[in-house]
């Protein structure tokens, strides 16, 4: 079992609450400033796994990710975690009675995205500055009293760095969730437990068309359609080999088998394609 689990830093960032709801108090929990820094770090044997946001329902894949994975660190996909997410505004207490006033929203490009409706309406002028971490921000704002900086980050980031809450739930959709992917070198899905029932099983390929065929995305979608494959995602990414060079992520709601899943992938191969496995596993929601 993991003892050591790596997740983004510091303390009270949406990472650090997803590991710590989810594997219990009976890990090592260590935090990174950044999400390269994490995925490097469960590479090379610093960590047991890490844990990292991919997607949030509001503002989409989380690029860095993804990109990550695909070019610099080809790690496995073990498991999904699902976490409801609540951002609020939060400032420094000294600025309490007239948080109105501030002239700068400090966080996450991710968190601030998700609040641009009630950002833009209610700070018209106020400038946009972009942290590590939701909880990088807060922590920030916690030791620069004196600068207007108004923070968008969790009740928990708030409660840890000293921060008042002057609004709250000021993402635009009320039903905002983050994906966060727990990554391992190999395809071992019986590295962790969790009191959490799992709620679905998926598998994650990355495709890659050839460059000379007409049609073959349509023909790709066949392989999975008439096997009854239900895909649940399907999402195009840059190669960035050259303008319209593209890979896609295609989620299939069932674990790796022996027939159906090779079978289709068998069938891309023969269309030119190439194919990697980027994981199969169990998916929960917190």
């Amino acid at each position: 079992m993991v003892q050591r689990v790596g997740c983004l830093g510091p303390r009270a960032a949406f990472s650090h609450l997803v590991v710590e709801t989810f594997f219990g108090k009976n890990i090592e929990q260590i935090l990174y400033t950044t999400i390269p820094k994490c995925i490097d770090a469960a590479a090379n044997g610093e960590i047991d796994i890490a844990v990292v946001p991919i997607e949030n329902t509001i503002e989409g894949t989380v690029n860095l990710t993804l990109d990550y994975l695909v070019h610099e660190q080809p790690l496995t996909i073990i498991g999904e975690i699902i976490l409801p997410i609540q951002q609020h505004l939060m400032v420094h207490p000294s600025l309490k009675d007239d948080w109105k006033t501030i002239d700068r929203i400090y966080s996450h490009s991710h968190a601030i995205a998700q609040c641009h409706k009630f950002l833009h309406d209610t700070f018209a002028n106020a400038a946009y500055e972009y942290s590590s971490s939701t909880s990088a921000a807060a922590e920030y704002a916690s030791k620069h009293p004196n600068e207007r900086i108004g923070v968008v980050a969790s009740e928990l980031a708030a409660k840890e760095y000293g921060l008042e809450i002057v609004q709250k739930n000021i993402h635009d959709y009320p039903y905002n969730h983050t994906r966060f992917v727990i990554l391992h070198p190999s395809q071992k899905n019986d590295l962790f437990r969790t009191e959490y029932k799992r709620e679905k099983e998926k598998t994650t390929l990355m495709i890659t068309l050839p460059s000379d065929q007409s049609g073959t995305l349509h023909q790709v979608l066949s392989a999975f359609t008439w096997r009854k494959l239900n895909l649940s995602k399907i999402e195009s990414r840059p190669m960035k080999t050259g303008l319209g060079r593209y890979f896609f992520i295609i989620d299939i709601d069932m674990l790796y088998d022996d027939i159906l899943i090779p079978g289709a992938i068998a069938e891309l191969e023969a269309l030119g394609c190439s194919v990697k496995l980027l994981g199969s596993y169990g998916a929960y929601t917190i």
